[in-house]
């Protein structure tokens, strides 16, 4: 017996749509997430100092900017995929729902870009 309508069944519409991708999604980068949000926390709790020089010759060594842009990566695509869920429940009409997902979507991959872009300048030393 399914639940799904005959309408359903012939274009191919489940009633999940996708969500157990989505759903393994948030659990895999909740998982990275937390090495990665466990060492950012010890690395600043054992910096020297949080002054300029510092923090940027703490972000200019190898391990630590990888490990930024990879935290960054995670963080932004485990909040994309969460805002997505609440716009996806709460957005009324499907107009505004379209849009607000638009808009959200460029919204983290910029801010994600924008944080990526600033560890490498660090990093690089520019």
């Amino acid at each position: 017996m399914s639940l799904m309508t005959p309408l359903n069944r012939v274009l191919g519409l489940g009633t999940a749509k996708g969500a157990a991708e989505h759903w393994w999604l948030q659990r895999v980068t909740a998982i990275a997430l937390l090495p990665l949000g466990l060492w950012l926390a010890y690395a600043l709790l054992t910096l020297p100092g949080f002054d300029y020089a510092s923090v940027t010759a703490w972000v200019q060594q190898p391990v630590t900017s990888i490990l930024l842009i990879l935290l960054v990566v995670a963080i932004s695509y485990h909040s994309a995929l969460g805002v997505q869920v609440v716009i996806e429940d709460y957005v009324p009409g499907n107009g505004m729902k379209a849009a607000t997902l638009v808009a959200s979507t460029l919204a983290h991959v910029a801010l994600g870009v924008a944080a990526a872009f600033a560890v490498l300048k660090i990093a690089f030393g520019s």
